[in-house]
């Protein structure tokens, strides 16, 4: 496959059509599929032994009815509607599952998968909660347990040497998403951001010299557009998963344009490069356990925790903060409150959108968005 296959304008990342990618992926380079669920098992682990890493994402609205048997009905539709995928055969290509503990319902997801419908490999990595320097250094302890397992795997041995290349070539696709990020603080940003979530969407599914190659394409057509003229509110997008650009479309329809984000297949994953270390194993627990910013991660009391996302509103010229949390979500849920009462006495208003992750009904929230974007007008 070649990026030229990709075209940035028709191809939907956030749709069943990666799928289909995978598949033929998967068939012309004849490298085993290694799904994983949060990329606190980073990426580039999986990549340097060998396999092709694939980002399981959920499908908004489907049918949980699978699944409905298994998890407790006031449990995340997110873990729900993924699990469901699974029990239909939806993930037949993954010839491995890998599941962070990233929160409590995720984990629970793993022992589920893992019994019922079992794979050749298949590994629970485990995540302190506190981010202190015995946990940084549990974590990195944990990294090469993941590593040796997946080496068992696939036969073929992660050197210092492979490790530091394939992050190499990860942080280069994380530089020239920082470059479309750059274009979106224009008065008039030339790319939308719900084509920005399906840019990313993309990566979870190429290989990073394929994905390389579709985000240099992306950028080159994206500085060849004559932007809007028009002056919309924009808007900043916070809270848990999202792999539909369905609420970015419903705030570009009501009249506000994205500009930035919050979410972890957003800017959280791409905002900075693996920091460079001797030990490449310090390197990846510097940037996805210290630097990562999921609010799973207790990062003590206040609002301190909070300036990152002050400074991107300020950085991006944000007009308001559209807060979207899936029900039952606790981490964000509990983090909602204090961010909004940060958020107001700095200024800036934020709206909370709580979904069952179906996006429905899809009028309810346009006309509240729709309320949102008439403050700014």
């Amino acid at each position: 496959m070649t990026s030229s296959q990709f075209p940035f304008d028709k191809t939907g990342f956030s749709t069943a059509e990666n799928e289909k990618i995978i598949r033929n992926l998967k068939e012309e380079t004849n490298k085993p599929v290694i799904g994983y669920l949060c990329c606190f098992a980073p990426p580039e682990i999986i990549a340097a032994a060998g396999a092709i890493p694939y980002r399981i994402t959920g499908q908004p609205g489907g049918d949980t009815s699978p699944a409905d048997s298994y998890v407790e009905p006031y449990g995340c539709t997110y873990v729900r509607n993924v699990l469901a995928r699974a029990g239909r055969g939806e993930f037949d290509f993954l010839d491995g599952l890998i599941i962070s503990h990233s929160c409590d319902m995720v984990q629970r997801l793993y022992g589920i998968w893992t019994y019922y419908h079992p794979l050749s490999f298949s590994y629970l990595f485990n995540v302190p909660h506190q981010v202190t320097p015995w946990a940084k250094s549990f974590f990195k302890r944990e990294l090469g347990f993941f590593r040796e397992k997946i080496e068992q795997f696939t036969g073929n041995r992660v050197t210092p040497e492979i490790l530091r290349e394939t992050i190499g070539r990860y942080n280069k696709n994380r530089a020239l998403i920082r470059e479309i990020y750059e274009l979106r603080k224009l008065d008039h940003p030339p790319v939308k951001g719900s084509e920005v979530l399906d840019l990313l969407m993309a990566g979870g599914v190429l290989p990073a010299d394929l994905y390389h190659d579709y985000l240099q394409s992306a950028l080159a057509t994206v500085k060849q557009r004559k932007p809007e003229t028009t002056n919309k509110p924009r808007i900043m997008i916070w809270g848990s998963i999202m792999d539909s650009p369905a609420l970015f479309e419903m705030i570009e329809e009501s009249g506000g344009t994205v500009v930035c984000d919050d979410t972890c297949i957003g800017f959280r994953t791409w905002e900075q490069d693996v920091p460079p270390a001797n030990d490449p194993y310090d390197s990846l627990s510097e940037h996805y356990f210290v630097n990562f910013q999921c609010p799973r991660t207790d990062r003590g009391p206040g609002t301190e925790r909070f300036k990152y996302i002050l400074d991107r509103a300020r950085e991006f010229r944000v007009d308001g903060v559209v807060g979207y949390i899936i029900s039952f979500c606790d981490p964000h849920k509990f983090d909602y409150p204090d961010l909004r009462d940060h958020l107001k006495k700095e200024g800036v208003s934020m709206v909370l959108i709580d979904d069952n992750y179906s996006f429905e009904p899809s009028e309810a929230i346009k006309t509240r968005l729709e309320a949102f974007m008439e403050m700014f007008c």
